[in-house]
């Protein structure tokens, strides 16, 4: 595949499923950020609502719409996101990631979940842009996804859009109404800030390194989509916040743009 200038990587807080049908105020950053970019080729997106135990890329033609959650509104169901797949972009990828000694595979049957479908519902309504997935495996942590967004980081160069789709803070048990929580924006500050000085080491160990870092992610997986757009945009990207919005309380929106230098 040629070698372009390449399109920068995106980190998006996905939101609760409800962003499908009511976005609020992120919707006009997802348009606008969808307006902004070059047309990708594809989208390649790694959702914390796909775990595997090794990395795994959707190989699925015409992968069907996963609604992946329960007890909300019957309209929320009835949604369809009919992007076609990307096989033949799937199958570069795995060997992408096996060229870097990932082991990795492609799954054939696996659909979009909403951690893709969602944001991907604002910013390519017509759903005329192909779309594969890259799982996330929460047990290996941080330095293995930043490693995996390197693995991944050459196809930015062939057209197409990587997205990490998780949440800068994930902790439903305090979801609340009222205005955001302390711990939360002192969260959002303190990634940004190292977000903008390049220091992946402390990223990764942000649980020991933050207070509030436990307590905004409980689980990694939300977060892990962060570590392959930021090992995607290599050493000297260009970080540009989109978006820092704060909903139910605790939920921080954050959306992020790198750009390479």
């Amino acid at each position: 595949m040629s070698r372009g200038k390449p399109l920068p990587t995106l980190f998006l807080s996905h939101g609760s499923p409800m962003h499908a049908l009511e976005p609020g105020a992120v919707r006009a950053v997802w348009e606008d950020l969808a307006r902004a970019l070059p047309r990708p080729k594809a989208l390649l997106i790694a959702s914390a609502h796909w775990e595997t135990n090794l990395p795994m890329l959707t190989g699925n033609a015409k992968p069907e719409t996963i609604h992946d959650f329960y007890g909300f509104p019957q309209p929320l169901y009835q949604i369809q996101y009919p992007a076609s797949g990307a096989p033949e972009i799937g199958a570069h990828a795995l060997a992408l990631l096996k060229n870097a000694g990932f082991t990795a595979a492609i799954d054939g049957c696996r659909g979009l979940d909403h951690g893709a479908w969602s944001p991907l519902l604002h910013m390519y309504p017509d759903a005329d842009v192909p779309v594969l997935q890259v799982s996330v495996q929460t047990e290996l942590g941080p330095k293995h996804h930043l490693a995996l967004g390197r693995a991944l980081a050459p196809l930015a160069h062939e057209g197409i859009l990587l997205i990490g789709s998780g949440h800068m803070t994930h902790n439903l048990r305090e979801r609340r109404d009222g205005p955001p929580a302390a711990y939360a924006r002192e969260f959002q500050s303190w990634v940004k800030q190292k977000i903008d000085e390049h220091d992946f080491d402390a990223l990764a160990d942000y649980r020991s390194l933050t207070p509030h870092g436990i307590r905004a992610h409980p689980t990694d997986e939300h977060f892990l989509p962060l570590f392959v757009a930021l090992g995607a945009a290599g050493e000297n990207y260009r970080a540009n916040r989109l978006y820092g919005g704060i909903e139910m309380g605790a939920l921080a929106m954050d959306a992020y743009q790198f750009d390479p230098a």
